[in-house]
């Protein structure tokens, strides 16, 4: 996820709790996103959907942190 803010992103998760919250959380995510489609754990079609589009919306709020930062 934006290798090109790689090192911004390794300063902004030690320096900015939300910044690190917010990766934490996109992380938790898209583990639990692969474990409903790996049936690893049980989830609906629906819930999967909204769990991405979750994802989504963290990855973006991300992104605008990271372009204000750089």
């Amino acid at each position: 996820m934006f290798p090109e803010f790689r090192d911004l992103i390794t300063q902004l998760k030690t320096e900015d709790a939300h910044f690190a919250r917010l990766f934490e959380q996109h992380n938790d995510l898209d583990q639990r996103i692969k474990n409903i489609e790996t049936h690893i754990e049980i989830g609906t079609p629906l819930e999967v959907e909204n769990l991405k589009k979750e994802k989504l919306r963290l990855k973006d709020e991300m992104y605008a942190i990271l372009k204000k930062h750089g």
